[in-house]
């Protein structure tokens, strides 16, 4: 199963107030807008190319960056996830490391990723140099902020979140737990089955968040991938496998 590894980093998200109702025995709703595009498809791919570049240079004992770069998107400070797939073993998981709370640009955040995707995912050994460089394909997700979607009931957040669009983040307040949105799609969760996933990720009970006890943010990622190593780039578009409407 498709699984990340978070970075330390300071919480950090804005809140989303509850503020409608359905016709479901008045649930609380949040509308679930269009996925939000936060990177060009240039900058997408440049991405991409700069985790690879970054992953062979510590390959091959070589510091990558800082980099400065003229592209406004690229210097913001958004989230990011780098994840790489072994296509000798199907296309399997072979690292994935990101930080939702970035403090340096896009693009100097998505090196340091990618080369801890690379040597530090304490699930795998370190990526070898023949192997990346036969087998390994790069994918690099963007992380929006992340939205604490406050309830007054914690039995409506299903109704909060959208498999296809939507990234899960828990805080357990001493334990965390993310799952990019593509994780729920390959899975084939719905959006308590994605809930329930979150919290395990977090090392709760599934069914933490039906308690109230713990906080739930969601989060949208924009994702660009290999179609194989080191081959071109394309954006990935999720379709929703959860709630319809």
């Amino acid at each position: 199963m498709h699984r990340s590894e978070l970075r330390k980093g300071v919480l950090g998200w804005k809140t989303l107030e509850p503020h409608s109702s359905d016709s479901r025995g008045g649930k609380e709703t949040r509308e679930l807008g269009k996925v939000t595009s936060l990177v060009s498809t240039e900058n997408g791919t440049k991405l991409v190319g700069t985790a690879r570049h970054a992953i062979a240079y510590h390959l091959d004992g070589k510091s990558f960056g800082p980099i400065e770069s003229v592209s406004s998107e690229l210097r913001t400070p958004l989230g990011v996830f780098v994840t790489l797939f072994d296509m000798a073993r199907s296309r399997g998981l072979r690292g994935c490391i990101g930080n939702p709370f970035p403090k340096m640009s896009l693009l100097n955040e998505t090196v340091r990723c990618a080369v801890d995707a690379a040597a530090m995912d304490p699930r795998f050994g370190p990526v070898q140099r023949d192997e990346f460089l036969q087998s390994i394909i790069v994918e690099v997700t963007v992380l929006s902020p992340l939205e604490h979607i406050l309830l007054k009931s914690p039995l409506d957040l299903p109704l909060n979140i959208k498999v296809g669009r939507d990234g899960l983040f828990v805080d357990g307040f001493g334990t965390r737990g993310l799952l990019l949105p593509q994780v729920a799609v390959d899975e084939g969760f719905d959006e308590e089955e994605f809930l329930n996933e979150c919290c395990l990720k977090a090392g709760l009970m599934p069914d933490a968040w039906v308690t109230g006890s713990v906080k739930v943010a969601r989060f949208q990622g924009q994702i660009f991938s290999e179609n194989e190593p080191g081959g071109k780039v394309f954006e990935r578009k999720l379709r929703g496998l959860g709630r319809q409407g």
